[in-house]
């Protein structure tokens, strides 16, 4: 390179580079307001004592300690833990079902499709006051057509034992775009594997096993991953299935349906305590973070990528 050509060049390069950034600023502001810098306050508010209307005191880890003696903190914690165990593995397992049934060749197929995809785009709200509808138990239909099979009519939404099963029923109505997603990758499995194992005598537990269960594995940790955090921060349906006629959320019959994020919400906005929320948000954070980390850790053990099989 002619040394007369390198101040022109980097001229070139410097302008190429601010021109880039002033395209990205938009989005490097957002993010600089929006979330970086919530997330660093929110980190230093959880070390004070703050009400949004004076001014934060240090207090030290008292927060955190706080955690440890709240009766309310560790039930809402156990409460969504039960939520993400339990329907992480039914969200998984009910969608690939679901998915191998969408894409049998039958007449009508892209309506079942549609349907089956129709409440992922139904309004949070709207079907939280659709459930808690037909969750009632004078009126609601889920109790009717309970009764019509001779089956044990629960109160869902009354007794403790059927809150938790009943947010469940909400978060698994909402399973079409999982299942979609689920559908797309299927379709990616080379059809003359399927036709080379079914000649050679395999039944279909054996080809999903070795061939399909294999070529989704990838899209299965992303659902696992994406699943357990929405259920680790699940607020809207359980706050919508106990809402009082005040507007106020109770948490449910002896809190049985209080969750980590409602708990959170109502310390921060309905407590004001906002320093114990901001505490409670970094826990959260980093129970998330850990079980991600584990999940991604022992993924090396089931998941399988095409650049291991070639």
């Amino acid at each position: 390179m002619p040394a007369n050509d390198r101040p022109l060049r980097r001229r070139v390069a410097r302008r190429q580079t601010l021109l880039g950034l002033a395209f990205a600023s938009p989005f490097i502001v957002g993010a600089a307001v929006f979330i970086a810098y919530p997330v660093l306050a929110s980190a230093g508010y959880s070390f004070t004592n703050f009400n949004l209307f004076q001014s934060p005191t240090f207090v030290g880890l008292d927060n955190y300690v706080h955690m440890l003696q709240d009766s309310t903190f560790w039930k809402s914690l156990g409460n969504t833990l039960f939520l993400t165990v339990l329907g992480v593995p039914l969200t998984i397992i009910i969608s690939l079902a679901g998915a191998h049934i969408l894409n049998l060749p039958v007449r009508g197929q892209p309506l079942y499709r549609a349907l089956v995809y129709l409440p992922t785009i139904v309004p949070v709200v709207v079907g939280g006051y659709l459930w808690r509808w037909l969750l009632n138990t004078q009126y609601g239909f889920v109790d009717y057509f309970l009764g019509l099979l001779h089956l044990p009519q629960p109160a869902w939404l009354e007794e403790p034992d059927w809150g938790k099963p009943a947010i469940l029923i909400m978060c698994l109505w909402t399973i079409g775009g999982t299942m979609i997603i689920y559908l797309a990758a299927i379709k990616e499995v080379p059809r003359e594997l399927h036709e080379a194992a079914e000649i050679d005598g395999a039944g279909w537990f054996s080809r999903f096993r070795y061939i399909t269960w294999p070529t989704v594995s990838p899209v299965t940790l992303f659902q696992i991953i994406v699943t357990v955090i929405a259920y680790l921060q699940i607020f809207t349906q359980p706050y919508l299935l106990t809402q009082t006629r005040l507007n106020a959320a109770s948490g449910g019959p002896g809190q049985s349906m209080i969750s980590y994020a409602m708990y959170l919400f109502q310390n921060a906005f309905d407590f004001l305590k906002m320093g114990y929320a901001s505490a409670m948000a970094w826990v959260l954070f980093l129970i998330t973070l850990a079980i991600t980390l584990i999940l991604l850790k022992t993924s090396k053990r089931w998941v399988h990528y095409d650049s291991e099989r070639d």
